[in-house]
């Protein structure tokens, strides 16, 4: 049964040089405008209770905390819920904060991606590492229980030591969860263009691995769990709402370009607000794509997901095709058979940890 949903809020100040997600800057007009419209197409969806609600962006902290209310104000949950918002230092205040608290926001995912002056101008991101830092104590002072921190690596001329600085602040900040991710060089974005006329240039592949290799043991020492390939957290604090996506569980996602998965269906919403809001005027789901997912499609996904969760893994298939598939990684070292729970699971090792996409293609 469905109890996820993902919001998608397209807003930002202005887009960082490395982004290429589906984010616009916008203007007062245009935001309430969007916040209706949000409001309409989740009313196209059957009344569900929520166990976790996620408001991604973009920005979704450029919203005012009464609009994201009228948006809660759509959606049946309680205080169990786990209710994410992925914030921008530069965009909240001590009373934003807390009128956020007071409407039911339980968890923040503050952007924070370096605490380093130079690699936070190369990135383009709007505020400083003292905003970002006093944005976490400003929300921890509130009484928010449940923080994460976004962080990137493998950055233009990153050094390790540059990276050992960034993971001790965050150890002494002391989060529940962060999630670090590497930087990826995506087609069309000013980085890219950097990349090709030579300004810029990836970081050498032994090193970017020394770097993961460094995340991870400084983790452990500092008592996160690895969980998944780019995220760690204290005891019980793993992302709820993302965990959904990794075990293949179905949600519904609504706003511009968002994606969702509910009866069978993968789908992406419309990437045009004119075109969007012109569905939503005629009740009509706003997608662009369908996809319908198949028996074997459903198994595809199911491993290529669940290999994600470094702790829980998957079950073995009944499907001959997969045990070949298995029996493969085992012998290269890439999985490895244990019990959970009484029942037989595969995880990656740490050599197929690090060469995770060699193993996804094996599923496909």
């Amino acid at each position: 049964m469905v109890d996820a949903i993902y919001i998608h809020i397209p807003f930002c100040v202005k887009k960082c040089g490395y982004c290429d997600f589906l984010s616009f800057q916008s203007d007062e007009k245009q935001r309430d405008r969007y916040v209706d419209s949000l409001v309409n197409e989740i009313r196209l969806y059957p009344k569900i209770k929520y166990d976790t609600i996620y408001f991604g962006g973009g920005t979704p902290s450029l919203l005012e905390p009464f609009q994201i209310k009228k948006i809660l104000d759509e959606l049946d949950f309680d205080k169990d819920t786990e209710v994410t918002l992925e914030v921008n230092p530069k965009t909240v205040t001590r009373e934003k904060l807390q009128e956020l608290k007071n409407i039911g926001i339980n968890r923040l995912s503050i952007g924070i991606q370096s605490f380093n002056e130079k690699f936070l101008k190369k990135l383009g991101r709007i505020h400083t590492n003292s905003e970002g830092i006093a944005t976490y104590e400003l929300a921890r002072e509130i009484g928010f229980k449940n923080i994460s921190i976004d962080l990137m690596f493998s950055l233009p001329d990153q050094t390790i030591d540059e990276l050992k600085e960034d993971l001790d602040k965050v150890f002494l900040l002391n989060p529940e969860h962060f999630s670090i991710y590497s930087l990826i060089w995506e087609e069309g974005t000013p980085f890219y263009e950097k990349l090709i006329s030579g300004e810029y240039e990836e970081t050498d592949n032994d090193i970017e691995a020394d770097m993961y290799k460094m995340i991870i043991e400084r983790s452990k020492e500092n008592n996160y769990h690895h969980y998944e390939i780019s995220n760690f957290c204290k005891e019980g604090k793993e992302s709820r709402h993302n965990t959904k996506y990794w075990r293949n569980k179905e949600y519904i996602g609504v706003g511009l370009g968002a994606s969702g998965y509910l009866e069978n269906i993968r789908y992406k919403n419309i990437s045009e607000f004119s075109k969007y809001f012109n569905e939503i005027e005629n009740k009509r789901f706003p997608r662009v794509e369908e996809e319908v997912v198949d028996v074997v499609m459903l198994e595809e996904y199911r491993h290529i997901l669940g290999l994600r969760l470094l702790e829980e893994g998957i079950s073995l298939s009944s499907d001959e095709k997969y045990f070949n598939i298995y029996q493969k990684l085992l012998k290269n070292g890439y999985i490895k058979g244990v019990q959970i729970e009484n029942q037989e699971r595969y995880l990656l090792t740490e050599k197929g940890l690090f060469l995770a996409n060699e193993v996804f293609e094996e599923f496909i």
